[in-house]
């Protein structure tokens, strides 16, 4: 019986054995495919082939080619409805890819306002013309989905200061944080948070935070507003408190300090993955003495930034009044690409598309503004610096939504377009 019970084991284990053979080799005759690990990778694959996926590589693999979209733009934007908003925003990130372009910077906060469903922050009048109306869609949200659709990183940019510039926005809503005069100044040019109070850094940051956990976009941007105005007396009765024995300027550059650093931790404890990043002014001496912004640390310290994008919006034969070029595009570039920086800090270059045929405003011919392909030369010789990781274009409308040398502008496009 023991051999007998032995016997049936071995013609039924030889049967499931012949069975699986026979099975496999059927699915693979038949074009099926098998699960195993590999296919898993295949799978793996087919999905990173997506648009949002190959533009992620494609910044990895060659830097940010991005476009700035501004709240200024946004006012050819129809928001009557969350159709017209889609369609409207959607033919811009169209454009924006046909340019070869990966990375799409769109404002989400200009005037301590919202371009999304804030809890913190009322909705901008940009919107519907009267700041806190509330409207019935989410434009960062259709924004982030449109973007990954159509394959393009999304930034959101935020102004961490500015509440008013000059008469825009002529009122605030109720609910605007901007309503408790102890966390504003007022200038000349407008109204702004104060940045030597530790309030309004929590007030920065928890928007930066509200749009970080609410929406899947890749990044946050800052540009150049910084502090508001280099008058004494702006935030005078805090530096006679909190000071120590630093001078003013050294006090007002780390004031911004704890604000960046403040803002980049909290970005990398919700996502390691979100970048953020700032864009200041192109002449650093301004961004040091009178925005009171040590870009400089920025760059060569980590914790306050992933890239740096000073804004080089002069041509290559800029020159001065008094006839220096130390302000034309080849010589600060330069300038910006030889200073210390992390390895962890990428340095993007910021070109200015508002100048095309109208000139930079330097005491040389302008002719360069006028070829058509001013622009993509500067994208060229970007890409040639192996110490510079990309660029930004200012802005959407200076290329697409501007009919004043509309022809230019299309050469321009079309130059950039046509980059290898």
């Amino acid at each position: 019986m023991k051999n007998a019970r032995k016997t049936v084991i071995k013609i039924v284990s030889l049967f499931v054995i012949t069975m699986f053979i026979l099975t496999f080799i059927g699915y693979f005759m038949n074009g099926e495919e098998v699960n195993s690990p590999i296919d898993e990778k295949d799978d793996s694959i087919t999905e990173n082939n997506s648009p949002y996926n190959i533009a992620l590589s494609d910044f990895k693999q060659n830097g940010m080619k991005a476009m700035w979209i501004s709240y200024i733009d946004y006012q050819s934007v129809d928001f009557s409805s969350e159709e017209s908003f889609t369609n409207d925003i959607t033919q811009m990130f169209d454009n924006c890819k046909s340019m070869g372009l990966n990375t799409v910077i769109v404002h989400a906060r200009s005037f301590s306002d919202a371009f999304y469903k804030s809890d913190i922050f009322p909705t901008s009048h940009i919107i519907t013309g009267t700041q806190g109306t509330e409207i019935s869609f989410d434009p960062l949200a259709i924004m982030t989905e449109k973007a990954h659709e159509k394959g393009l990183r999304i930034e959101a940019w935020v102004n961490p200061y500015r509440i008013k510039l000059n008469s825009q926005p002529k009122e605030f809503s109720a609910n605007n944080p901007a309503n408790n005069e102890n966390l504003i100044v007022t200038t000349e040019s407008g109204v702004y948070y104060n940045p030597a109070l530790q309030e309004v850094r929590d007030l920065v940051t928890e928007g930066v935070i509200e749009i970080v956990k609410k929406y899947d976009v890749d990044g946050i941007h800052f540009d150049d507003y910084f502090y508001p105005d280099t008058d004494e007396s702006i935030d005078k009765s805090q530096y006679e408190l909190y000071s120590g024995n630093l001078s003013l300027d050294d006090w007002r550059r780390e004031n911004v300090n704890m604000l960046v650093r403040q803002v980049y931790s909290a970005v990398k404890e919700i996502d390691e993955n979100v970048t953020f990043g700032i864009s200041p002014q192109g002449n650093n001496e301004n961004n040091y003495d009178m925005q009171y912004s040590d870009i400089e640390l920025w760059l060569k310290e980590d914790g306050y930034a992933d890239y740096i994008c000073p804004q080089i919006y002069w041509g290559f034969g800029y020159t001065t009044q008094s006839g220096s070029d130390r302000f034309s595009f080849e010589k600060l570039s330069s300038q910006w690409a030889n200073y210390e920086r992390s390895g962890k800090v990428k340095l993007y270059i910021g070109l200015g598309a508002y100048r095309i045929g109208d000139g930079d405003g330097g005491n040389n011919d302008q002719s360069e503004w006028k070829s058509g392909q001013n622009l993509s030369k500067m994208i060229e010789m970007i890409n040639k610096n192996k110490k510079i990781d990309g660029y930004a274009i200012y802005t959407y409308n200076n290329l697409f939504g501007n009919t004043k040398y509309q022809d230019l502008r299309a050469k321009e496009v079309s130059a950039i377009a046509n980059i290898e």
